[in-house]
């Protein structure tokens, strides 16, 4: 009886091409929803860091009266991707309060006060975190780069 052929023991070119393209498609699935996710953390720190603010303007009003205004945005560079150095010594209101945040961040931070109808504040947070070159100018235009007010509806108190 004659040995049977022996087969090759490599992969053929068609198996690796569709494994290639297995690859691709779940790559394609997976890197945008990574970013998403990369992004809603990035935003994590404009939430805290602004109900940090809000405690320590109401710790402040309390004690004063009226609330501090920081109307230049901090860090002054314009928004990137990358985190800013917060500067050493914050000028204006941000000192005056006593508040920084604890290293680098993504966004930057100002505080609007006003007296008419009764003290109030507001805080901002801008940034440009998908790295686009464009930053939000209402809350309808990125969702992932802007954290915006909570309303009344929410349950949740305006900062």
């Amino acid at each position: 009886m004659a040995p049977l052929p022996r087969r090759p023991s490599a992969f053929t070119l068609i198996e690796v091409m569709i494994v290639v393209a297995i690859v691709g498609i779940l790559a394609a699935i997976a890197i945008p929803s990574f970013m998403r996710f990369q992004m809603k953390a990035r935003a994590g720190e404009a939430k805290t860091n602004l109900a940090a603010i809000r405690s320590v303007q109401e710790s402040y009003q309390a004690e004063h009266g009226d609330y501090v205004a920081q109307a230049t945005q901090v860090p002054a560079s314009a928004p990137t991707p990358q985190k800013l150095v917060w500067p050493a010594s914050a000028a204006g209101g941000f000192g005056e309060i006593g508040w920084a945040p604890e290293g680098p961040v993504y966004y930057r931070y100002a505080v609007q006060a006003s007296s008419v109808g009764g003290a109030q504040f507001t805080a901002e947070a801008i940034a440009d975190i998908d790295g686009n070159g464009a930053l939000p100018t209402t809350l309808a235009a990125d969702l992932l780069e802007t954290v915006g007010p909570c309303d009344a509806l929410s349950g949740q108190s305006e900062f």
